[in-house]
């Protein structure tokens, strides 16, 4: 990834943050956001003191101009074209696994379908017109998109709208674009257990640089498929 720029929303925490760090350590440089401030400046400093090179910007992935700001930084800061976008910032209202739809409120059901899923879309839809030749587009997701699961309430249709924004942007777009799920996160967001972040980034990483780009186009990329190349 030497020399080129790459975007990570909601970059001040778990997934989000070690995928900024594992893009920063792979040679891009790292265009880093999220509502967290003093969280996002500790994350920026960390990727510093490692040798990246990153630039911080605080912006709510829910207002389009804070993307827009968000991205045209990272072209001035960066190598002119985006080459890598990560549209991973979203938030979940209560417990994982005990917030069924029978119980949630309007405002939860709002927040999450304006920060998972219209917040991947203001993130490239901001980014389009920023996008190098050879760029490539990856949204995380989860099983919760795609099957029924008690108790994710509007967080599961929130991710499942999601993955229908990545859907829309790859048949609109030369750009692959593409959602991966990389199964239960060990994060505050999903709860305990699963997955460490660490790993998770790993397979984001492969996803922005060595998957097929026809397989990632359009198509949800999980663990198996990550395992299967990287053996």
């Amino acid at each position: 990834m030497d020399g080129a720029t790459a975007v990570v929303t909601g970059a001040s925490r778990g997934i989000g943050e070690q995928i900024a760090h594992a893009v920063a350590e792979a040679g891009a440089h790292t265009v880093i956001c999220a509502r967290d401030a003093e969280a996002l400046e500790r994350v920026e400093a960390d990727i510093r003191d490692a040798g990246g090179s990153v630039t911080a910007i605080r912006a709510d992935v829910r207002d389009e101009y804070d993307v827009e700001r968000l991205v045209e930084t990272a072209t001035r800061e960066g190598n002119g074209a985006i080459r890598y976008v990560v549209a991973n910032a979203g938030v979940y209202h209560g417990t994982a696994g005990e917030t069924p739809l029978t119980e949630e409120s309007y405002a939860a059901f709002d927040d999450h379908l304006r920060t998972n899923a219209r917040g991947v879309f203001s993130t490239i839809r901001e980014a389009v017109p920023h996008l190098g030749p050879d760029a490539r587009i990856v949204v995380p997701t989860g099983v919760v998109a795609r099957e029924g699961m008690p108790g994710y309430g509007s967080y599961a249709v929130s991710k499942a709208a999601a993955e229908a924004v990545a859907r829309g942007f790859a048949v609109d777009l030369d750009t692959p674009v593409g959602a991966v799920d990389p199964g239960q996160v060990a994060t505050d967001l999903s709860g305990d257990g699963g997955r460490d972040p660490e790993s998770v980034a790993e397979m984001v990483l492969w996803a922005l640089r060595d998957a097929d780009p026809s397989a990632l186009d359009g198509g949800v990329l999980d663990w198996g498929d990550y395992r299967s190349t990287t053996r």
